[in-house]
């Protein structure tokens, strides 16, 4: 008789051993899937081990009831990675183990749109491709980090490397914010590396992923690209990561376990003694402490690879303006009109308005299930919260005093468009944000493509617009509101602010040297704005490293976030306040860890659930773990409360 050591999907941690029936003995084995009893349940299990001793203990063992996988789904790596995330962000082993390996769950809180990289060759790099290139080949291994402007070309270098390393007969992982697979891609990538790939995309069906996964496994895959969950793909002789743009808050995971990609990969790349490149426009802070430090090599490319020089950038002050689009603007626009030249316009708010409030008594509608204002949609005359996806009708009488005093507070997307109508009406105008994405499948390649080959002159769109996209047409970028990011209660705002401005203006001038930025804010002297209408990142940094180091707050601190979450305020805040009191009764023992008082989420209702909070700082992570754990084991839940453990949380709303 054998027996196997399971773990299964539970939300603690736990083993559970089982016989092996006879007739399964040839087929369980470490790494497969199973089906056993637990409770008056079956579950799905993960064989962390088969031995042939009998468990000690005297009790009645069950039995195996089958075995899922003909041949093993994860590896011992896997399992050690699992392991490690237990400690790292307090998630079960089987648990992760169950998020890793394929099923049909689609990637969630992606970037809206991100235009992939080409991967066909470029025969003739620039200097700074190939100094880049040099610098890898020639050093010790570890980490790099490629601080290229937008345009420089990394993808071309991470590529170079990544066939070197194919070469030496060792596999690639790509990661990248969102993979959006397009026949052009598809046949680039195969071309390229002689089919030898798989491509984790949101279309593969839960067995295409698992053929592609199994792939991986025995060998018959060189390169692996795909988004954030394609950290755990099962290699079994990789030899380099590559993260690009580093940057992205969508490599963090927004439901448990909240693990952030980039240290999944930095914990991997140690252990299986990978070669690990990142690479970005705008670094985030901690990458660039650690390059300031010296900790990881980083690797300038400063200029445009196809020419072009990065554009003239105006910040306009619209303090007090009568209207949305500045006098500067629109002569601006109007002049690339008359040169046939394509113009892009961003506003990360859509809707028509982003408030509707009473005039006689000042109430803000807000959206029953959230405490967060309702915008305003005047194509469909509702109101829409865009945090639950709550809508309703417009209302026409104030619920506070019976006024008729209803009025629109704000701008959005729908705002800008009809404005922009009135003072181009002979333009060929299109939104691109995600009402209209959502309207109708294929809505964001379609107006992509039109305004790419001209059939559009103006592109006014949100955040899907910023990042990735590439059109030499464009010579004028406007910002309409750079303070919109600016304005959340977060203290990663500045720098959410920066990278989307500097981002945005990379769309212009790409291959020209006449392009041009106009950023509309009512604070031009904040260093947010000013840093990225100069071009100027080093001082930038500079300058939110010394606030942050003022502040204690990360990269000088790592934070660990326990929310809870409940539909009763009463029981939500008690239980969050029993968390502060068990955790300042340990405070003696970890005189370095500091606990923020237990206090409601800036956004405290999300979804008819309360929310409030407890934050955990340390400049040590293994003391604030430590902690966190020891305090974790002394809590007991209440059954109609959830709690959520965030390990350095990318935002605390």
């Amino acid at each position: 008789m054998k027996y196997a050591l399971v773990l299964l999907q539970l939300p603690y941690e736990a083993s559970y051993s089982y016989a092996v029936p006879e007739n399964l003995e040839k087929k369980a084995g470490f790494g497969k899937r199973c089906i056993v009893p637990f409770g008056r349940r079956t579950m799905t299990g993960f064989i962390v081990d088969v031995s042939e001793a009998r468990p000690k203990g005297d009790f009645e063992l069950k039995e195996i009831v089958r075995v899922i996988d003909d041949e093993p789904v994860f590896t011992e790596s896997l399992l050690d990675i699992a392991k490690w995330m237990r400690g790292m962000y307090f998630s079960p082993t089987g648990l992760s183990l169950s998020m890793m390996i394929p099923s049909g769950r689609k990637e969630s809180e992606v970037s809206p749109f991100y235009e992939p990289v080409s991967f066909r060759t470029i025969e003739h790099l620039s200097q700074d491709q190939e100094k880049a290139l040099d610098e890898i080949r020639n050093g010790d291994g570890g980490v790099y980090y490629i601080f290229g402007v937008t345009g420089s070309g990394k993808s071309e270098v991470y590529l170079r490397r990544a066939e070197d390393k194919i070469r030496e007969g060792k596999q690639v992982l790509y990661l990248v914010p969102e993979i959006t697979l397009t026949e052009q891609l598809s046949d680039e990538v195969y071309s390229r590396f002689s089919g030898r790939v798989a491509i984790f995309h949101s279309s593969l069906t839960p067995s295409q992923r698992l053929k592609a996964w199994h792939d991986i496994m025995n060998g018959s895959v060189d390169l692996v690209i795909g988004a954030r969950s394609s950290v755990f793909a099962p290699f079994r002789n990789l030899g380099l990561i590559i993260l690009d743009e580093e940057h992205e808050t969508s490599y963090k995971s927004g439901n448990a376990p909240r693990y952030h990609a980039r240290q999944i990969a930095q914990y991997r790349a140690r252990k299986e003694n990978a070669e690990f490149i990142m690479g970005s426009a705008t670094p985030s802070l901690e990458a660039w402490k650690l390059m300031y430090e010296h900790k990881i090599h980083r690797i300038d490319m400063r200029t445009r690879a196809g020419g072009g020089k990065f554009p003239r950038v105006d910040v306009v002050n619209i303090m007090g303006a009568k209207r949305n689009i500045s006098a500067e603007l629109e002569k601006a626009m109007r002049e690339a009109l008359s040169d046939n030249k394509g113009v892009l316009l961003f506003l990360n708010r859509r809707g028509y308005t982003y408030g509707y409030a009473c005039a006689s008594c000042g109430h803000i509608i807000t959206c029953p299930n959230c405490s967060v204002s309702l915008t305003y949609h005047k194509k469909t005359h509702r109101l829409v919260c865009h945090t639950c996806g709550y809508t309703s009708p417009a209302v026409k009488v104030c619920p506070e005093c019976g006024s008729y005093d209803l009025s629109p507070r704000g701008f959005g997307t729908e705002n800008i468009e009809e404005e922009l109508k009135g003072l181009f009406p002979y333009a060929r105008i299109a939104r691109l944000d995600t009402d209209v994405a959502s309207e109708k499948k294929g809505n964001t390649q379609k107006i992509l493509h039109e305004f790419r080959d001209g059939e559009i002159d103006i592109l006014l769109g949100t955040q899907m617009i910023a990042k990735g996209l590439n059109f030499p047409s464009i010579t004028l970028v406007g910002v309409v509101n750079a303070d919109s990011s600016l304005a959340v209660p977060d203290f990663r705002a500045a720098e959410r602010t920066f990278d989307l401005i500097h981002q945005v203006a990379g769309r212009a001038g790409r291959y020209r040297d006449d392009g041009r930025v106009i950023i509309q804010t009512s604070d031009p002297t904040a260093p947010a704005i000013r840093c990225a209408a100069d071009n100027d990142l080093e001082s930038f940094y500079r300058i939110e490293m010394k606030n942050r180091k003022d502040t204690l707050f990360p990269p000088y601190s790592r934070l660990l976030n326990l929310t809870v979450r409940g539909k009763n305020e009463e029981r939500t805040r008690l239980c969050a306040e029993d968390i502060e009191h068990r955790a300042s009764l340990l405070e003696g023992k970890y005189d370095d860890v500091e606990i923020f008082s237990a206090s409601p989420s800036p956004i405290e209702r999300k979804a008819t659930y309360y929310r409030y909070h407890v934050l955990l700082r340390s400049v040590s992570v293994s003391h604030l773990l430590r902690f966190a754990s020891e305090l974790l084991s002394q809590l007991s839940i209440p059954s109609s409360l959830y709690l959520e453990i965030d390990t350095d949380p990318v935002s605390l709303m």
